[in-house]
């Protein structure tokens, strides 16, 4: 019985990319006769087929695309990068800070001796 449902689901993925392969095949022969005029400047055209144009608009979506994603990852970082120099500022001065209240008050080093003798914990 699972044999027959993986034979189906075999044959149905074979079915589909071969549908998907002749409807690309059918774009590209109707497409790469088919002239398309674009405009990229002012006063400035170019004519070209409707599938290299289709190319070129993929294309200049994926440059598009890397850029953005890229700008907002070194967007990203650079936050990052602040906020770790801001809290090792935070930190050092914490130190610093921690280190001069320490010199202020020096802690005695002896306990006094009036005091009773109290067990060391």
């Amino acid at each position: 019985m699972g044999n027959i449902w993986l034979k189906i689901k075999i044959w149905t993925k074979v079915s589909f990319f071969g549908l998907i392969l002749v409807y690309m095949l059918i774009f590209v022969a109707k497409n790469s006769t088919e002239k398309v005029s674009f405009w990229y400047w002012f006063n400035r055209s170019a004519d070209t087929s409707v599938l290299l144009f289709s190319l070129y608009a993929v294309l200049g979506g994926v440059v598009f695309t890397v850029l953005v994603s890229t700008t907002l990852k070194t967007i990203r970082q650079v936050r990052e990068l602040r906020d770790k120099g801001r809290t090792g500022r935070i930190e050092r001065e914490m130190a610093d800070m921690k280190a001069k209240a320490a010199m202020l008050r020096p802690k005695p080093a002896t306990p006094p001796t009036d005091a009773p003798d109290a067990p060391i914990p």
